[in-house]
């Protein structure tokens, strides 16, 4: 398919919206004659463009084209149609720009906490989160939504809460992870739809603590059995304390033994791979894996 017209049309279409916006004169003097409606014009015009080089590919153009229109929608006070906008541009950046497609979903983030859309706005950070584990792999950079989102209680504000705190323990901002574990596993533990995940959470918690101490860890779970006796009775809460003795004895093999037990009937991700090994590299004479 030649893309080409398309894009010579985006491009036109771009010269024109310009030539309306400084036709405009001066924006605020003529806000109640007929400025107002060319400034909505040239909106309209820079949304075309931006489709017209989507359909080209020509991602930065598009992203650049839909920030052009963001940034006069919340001149025009249309605040929606500028978070919106800036998310479009957002997603056409992630395929050139990575870094100016975060910038973008930032703004829209913005607005929309301005507007009290506090579900919508962590769902943007979700999406920033995956930017940057996909993209940027500058994960520190990944900040955990302001405490406005998280009061939402929504499934959004937790799954970015979770990718925050799955980060966070890779790396070794164990506190930071532990809390936010914490925090989602008492959110969902009274929800009759999620408190199965609760345990889960409880988990990684109880596992951030181990690594930091052994003690730690025996007090962290004696605290989470008592919140939600269900985590007492789970395969979690019993390889915990499987680890806790072998730990204690600094018995390699049973540490070892415990995990691949647990791990035959639930498969270990990544992340846990790499917690369980770090807990076992501090018991003495470790060989450095799991099998």
């Amino acid at each position: 398919m030649d893309t080409s017209g398309k894009e010579k049309e985006a491009m036109q279409l771009m010269a024109e919206a310009d030539k309306k916006v400084k036709s405009s004169g001066s924006f605020l003097g003529g806000m109640f004659g007929g400025s107002h409606h060319k400034v909505e014009d040239a909106c309209e015009m820079y949304a075309r463009a931006a489709n017209m080089f989507k359909m080209a590919k020509n991602w930065t153009a598009a992203g650049n084209a839909f920030c052009q229109g963001a940034r006069l929608h919340m001149q025009l006070q249309n605040k929606l149609d500028s978070a919106t906008s800036f998310v479009d541009a957002g997603n056409a950046y992630k395929k050139a720009d990575p870094q100016e497609a975060i910038n973008c979903l930032n703004a829209a983030i913005d607005i929309y906490t301005d507007m009290g859309r506090f579900t919508i706005a962590a769902k943007h950070h979700i999406t920033i989160a995956e930017v940057y584990e996909s993209e940027l792999v500058d994960i520190e950079k990944v900040h955990t939504p302001p405490p406005r989102y998280v009061s939402v209680s929504s499934s959004s504000a937790n799954k970015c809460l979770l990718k925050v705190g799955h980060y966070s323990a890779q790396l070794e901002q164990y506190p930071k992870a532990i809390e936010i574990y914490e925090q989602v596993a008492t959110n969902t533990m009274d929800n009759p739809l999620l408190k199965y995940n609760a345990k889960e959470y409880f988990f990684k918690a109880s596992l951030c603590h181990f690594i930091v101490d052994e003690l730690n860890a025996k007090l962290a779970i004696e605290k989470y059995e008592e919140m939600f006796p269900a985590f007492a009775d789970s395969r979690e809460c019993k390889l915990l304390k499987k680890l806790l003795d072998a730990h204690e004895e600094q018995n390699c093999e049973a540490f070892t033994e415990a995990v691949k037990e647990f791990d035959s009937i639930s498969r270990l991700d990544q992340w846990l791979t790499t917690m369980l090994l770090r807990i076992k590299k501090t018991i003495q004479g470790d060989a450095g894996d799991l099998k």
